[in-house]
């Protein structure tokens, strides 16, 4: 049984890089342009702590 795997660009920062060598990508532009073209007011919440 052949399973093919991909793995987590963990580390990548090179798009080229992450695309052609078979990394997880999810590409979230339809849901950044419904958010900023909807006339609607959103809580973007982080955990505490984030960043320190």
């Amino acid at each position: 049984m052949d399973m093919n795997f991909r793995r987590y660009p963990i580390g990548i920062q090179n798009f080229e890089l992450l695309r052609n060598d078979n990394y997880v990508y999810v590409d979230k532009t339809p849901l950044v342009y419904k958010l900023a073209n909807t006339n609607t007011t959103y809580f973007l919440s982080r955990p505490r702590r984030f960043g320190k």
